[in-house]
């Protein structure tokens, strides 16, 4: 009858809802902003200095009677995959969970791709899992709006006692990532990044070792290695010479020369101006940025760079790389290790030469001469929520409390020895290819770990080497080099908590394809218009939308924090 009941009153809420979205009068004052600037509380830390309690209704962590809860795992639609919702992975978990706490546990299917349609249909029908999750907070923020939605605060709070692996594992920054600074209110919590790794530069060693060069550790150094690359490609090509790419890009610049341009950027940025200026996540309208596209104006009319990348798909610029023509270029920390045998370096030893290979650098200075590198925070992951139809929310929390135990994420990403991993000599796993219900439909099985994503073992050292022994055939030793240089100098981004900002409503598209469009535009005129060009399509990136953006940003941030620029 609960459900019934709630879901005739969120069916008629969002009706109500729409109606009003559609008729936003000016002169109110936006929703949730404080009369006040309020202190600025990150909610950082393990969680130890909340004093919380525990439940009457257990007895050693077990319910008397036997409860029921359901559970939402996407459904990938994997060809030749495992039931997302009857699997090894799937058992494991009901056998643990019935046996340490009572709880029986159901999977519900929801379609990874249109998770957001279906979760929004679940919620208005009543018949939402007891545990949610999504990637889209404005989701859950309209349920919670209409009163959908459990506020966990309290929850979490007096059940701490109880749930020890879950708070041990988010600390404050997860659980309280989403926690309102204006009323309270926790109506989600955001699963862990366990790697939060982004983009490194990686160079060609054996072209190093042919030119007698040192890997470069300075930006001064790489443009020197480049330079050596263009004019030695006689001598590195033979007669695909004329095939060079000293440093390869695509279209996507502000991503794939984010090191670089990071680089130029103010390395004591203030919370504000970071936060001001980061709708766009390529960080075009950030100080210094302009430099950064002066330099690669430079490289581009000094031939470092291939005439018309910013029309290259990247399926055309991955085969240059695996054939051998490029000397560097800056990706995910893992690009060329990925996809097995046909991974970059995998072909470019099958046909180069068992030398040939991309190996990771730092190189890209900021003025304080530190290497930065800007990172998600371990939060910004799936969003976990119970919807109110959830008549079980201490055995829910116990299921992300069971998940959140180090040896249970550790079995869902590895299985069982000799079914989904061997057993390597340092101690660490090596995957392998699973049939059947052994199955993981997800990498790192991450729609297990809900609360986890990326692989987490028992040390730090087991995961670093488990991480690096799994992708074949590339030498493990590349890898764990790019992971080390991945983590070194990481910022991760702090949370604003500020919501939403309306002039970004229907933006993004438009803007992003202008900024692409302004960067491919700067980097290939002559170096004597640079500044006019990129003056002129910044001012029109501006215009449309961008000025409206930062302007609403900087008013959200003073209205919450007053004159601080700074989150800590």
């Amino acid at each position: 009858m609960k459900k019934k009941v709630l879901s005739l009153i969120l069916a008629g809420s969002m009706v109500l809802s729409m109606a009003a979205c559609g008729n936003n009068g000016g002169g109110s004052e936006p929703v949730g902003v404080p009369t006040e600037p309020v202190s600025q509380d990150t909610f950082t830390g393990d969680g130890s200095e909340i004093e919380g309690g525990s439940s009457s209704e257990l007895v050693d962590g077990r319910f008397a009677e036997t409860r029921h809860i359901t559970v939402e795992v996407y459904d990938r639609g994997n060809d030749g995959g495992s039931d997302p919702t009857n699997n090894m992975y799937t058992d494991y978990i009901k056998a643990g969970m019935l046996a340490d706490h009572n709880v029986e546990v159901e999977f519900v299917a929801v379609p990874r791709w249109t998770e957001v349609d279906e979760i929004n249909n679940l919620l208005a029908a009543g018949t939402a899992p007891d545990i949610c999750l999504t990637y889209s907070y404005p989701t859950i923020q309209t349920y919670a709006d209409m009163g959908g939605v459990i506020d966990l605060q309290n929850l979490v709070v007096d059940y701490k006692n109880d749930i020890p692996n879950l708070w041990n594992w988010l600390g404050t920054t997860n659980m309280y990532w989403d926690k309102s600074v204006t009323d309270g209110t926790l109506w989600a919590i955001e699963g862990k990044r366990a790697n939060n790794n982004r983009v490194v530069t990686f160079v060609r060693q054996d072209w190093l070792d042919q030119l007698g060069l040192d890997a470069p550790t300075t930006r001064q150094e790489f443009y020197e290695m480049l330079c050596a690359f263009r004019d030695n490609a006689d001598q590195l090509l033979g007669a695909d010479a004329a095939k060079m790419i000293p440093f390869s890009c695509s279209d996507d610049i502000g991503w794939r020369a984010s090191l670089l341009i990071e680089s130029c950027m103010d390395p004591d940025i203030t919370d504000k101006e970071f936060y001001v200026n980061g709708f766009d996540d390529r960080k075009y309208t950030q100080e210094g940025v302009k430099e950064a596209g002066r330099i690669l104006n430079q490289w581009y009319n000094e031939g470092l760079m291939m005439e018309g990348f910013a029309l290259t798909e990247s399926t055309d610029e991955d085969s240059y790389m695996k054939a051998g023509y490029v000397g560097a270029f800056i990706h995910n920390w893992d690009y060329p290790f990925r996809n097995g045998e046909d991974s970059i370096n995998a072909n470019l030893a099958r046909l180069v030469g068992p030398d040939a290979k991309f190996v990771a650098v730092d190189c890209f200075e900021a003025s304080n001469g530190e290497y930065i590198k800007y990172c998600d925070s371990t939060a910004g992951d799936r969003k976990i929520f119970f919807p109110t139809t959830n008549d079980e929310p201490l055995a829910s929390l116990l299921y992300l409390d069971w998940i959140s135990d180090p040896a249970h994420i550790e079995y869902l990403q590895c299985g069982d020895e000799g079914v989904t991993h061997t057993v390597n000599a340092d101690g660490s796993y090596s995957f392998m290819a699973a049939t059947g219900e052994a199955i993981m439909n997800s990498g790192q099985n991450i729609d297990m770990t809900i609360t986890c994503n990326g692989l987490c073992l028992s040390t730090p050292e087991l995961t670093t080497l488990s991480l690096a022994n799994n992708y074949p055939p590339c030498d493990p030793d590349d890898v764990a080099q790019a992971n080390a240089v991945a983590n070194n100098g990481k910022k991760p981004t702090k949370n604003a908590k500020i919501t939403a900002i309306e002039a970004e409503t229907g933006m993004g598209e438009g803007l992003n394809a202008k900024r692409d469009q302004a960067w491919a535009l700067s980097v290939t005129c002559s170096v004597e218009d640079f500044d006019a060009v990129w003056d002129q399509n910044m001012q029109e990136y501006l215009d449309a939308g961008g000025q409206a953006i930062i302007d609403e940003r900087t008013q959200a941030w003073e209205a919450l924090y007053g004159d601080a620029t700074m989150l800590e």
